[in-house]
């Protein structure tokens, strides 16, 4: 086999080979050569099928006044919390909560196409036939989490907005990446934990019950999608060299920092502003000096922040260690964070969410519908 360079892996479920190499998918020993690892992943997908183009599930018909109503409390913008705020009446502050929500959403759907992407490509590189499954069912979820934002973008904006330079050069990456630790930990965790993240915030902070609804179903997927990476951490992080445990940490530290300052920075939102009457460098000053590291350290001890699930789940893969744990203890305390385990605020959400469509799936005929 034409096997991947630098792809620090040490079970044999995450063996691959270059996309190019179809004849390793069809040696006929491969086909016999099936790890058990995702199995239970596998067989739970009829437990939380469900499909954004049946109203049955989701109606994306449904209204909210996006005029005089916000999407999310004013207290979740830190522009609301700088002096931008003394320069808007009522109206104008619902309307910077709403187009900040659409470049959110739209991010987040850029986010689910990477995932498409990057699935579709495991499935061409996995040799173990299990995994090779498992990422496939991975991509057809994804597919419909595309379906599923797009259509509540539509119903709410009418298209998304572009994505920002720093998401988008980092999906990009990851996505064409031949190193297969950078697409696992790249996409598994790092994505997928801000994912899980942003999906419980705006379940448990959004006014309109159709946006608390689409999170909700797509977290239902996420949750087992994010088992996959736990999975390739528990097998392959313990049995590292020093050398490859160092290489693992500093590149999802040098991806967390760069997220952590430029994912939602205010110079990638000028549009907003500039539709709102404001200078965009003004506003970017006035962020600034607003966004402090007081105010990050107080917003992530609500359990659903973004940045906090992200280190939770980068702490309990063991990829933070004392060399860049100083980082991160800037801004959480750590020992309450690994105190909590694995469990988090977006597994009771995708539970619940389960039990949902485990109601209506039970009486569904055919996957034409749904499922049996």
């Amino acid at each position: 086999m034409n096997a991947l360079v630098s792809q620090i892996t040490k079970d044999p479920a995450y063996n691959t080979v270059r996309p190019n190499d179809f004849g390793a998918m069809i040696a006929v020993d491969r086909y016999g050569q099936r790890s058990t690892a995702f199995d239970k992943i596998i067989t739970a997908t009829h437990d939380h099928f469900w499909d954004p183009l049946d109203p049955a599930y989701i109606d994306f018909s449904q209204p909210f006044d996006m005029e005089n109503q916000p999407l999310l409390p004013f207290d979740l913008m830190v522009e609301l919390q700088s002096a931008v705020a003394d320069k808007l009446d009522e109206k104008q502050k619902i309307q910077l909560v709403n187009m900040n929500t659409h470049w959110s959403l739209s991010s987040i759907l850029h986010g689910e196409q990477g995932a498409l992407g990057l699935s579709a490509s495991l499935c061409h590189i996995l040799v173990d036939p299990g995994a090779q499954e498992y990422a496939a069912n991975q991509a057809r979820e994804e597919a419909r989490h595309v379906t599923a934002f797009t259509r509540y973008i539509q119903a709410r904006w009418g298209k998304p907005a572009p994505v920002g330079p720093i998401l988008g050069n980092l999906l990009t990456e990851l996505v064409l990446a031949e190193e297969v630790y950078k697409k696992l930990v790249g996409m598994q965790m790092l994505v997928e934990g801000l994912a899980m993240g942003a999906f419980a915030m705006l379940h448990a902070k959004t006014f309109d019950p159709l946006l608390k609804k689409t999170t909700q179903l797509v977290m239902t997927d996420e949750a087992f999608h994010h088992k996959f990476g736990k999975i390739w951490a528990d097998r392959t992080m313990p049995k590292l060299s020093q050398e490859e445990h160092d290489k693992v940490e500093d590149w999802a530290f040098n991806c967390f920092q760069s997220l952590f300052f430029n994912l939602v920075s205010p110079d990638q939102k000028g549009w907003i502003y500039e539709r709102l009457g404001l200078d965009p460098a003004w506003v970017q000053a006035a962020v600034l000096e607003a966004a402090t590291d007081d105010l990050r350290r107080e917003r992530m001890k609500d359990g659903t922040d973004i940045f906090r699930v992200l280190i939770k789940t980068l702490l309990n893969a063991g990829i933070i260690t004392d060399r860049t744990k100083w980082f991160y203890e800037q801004y959480v305390d750590m020992v309450q964070l690994k105190a909590e385990g694995d469990y988090s605020v977006g597994d009771a959400i995708a539970e619940e969410g389960i039990e949902y469509l485990k109601g209506i799936n039970k009486n569904r005929k055919s996957f034409g519908k749904a499922v049996a």
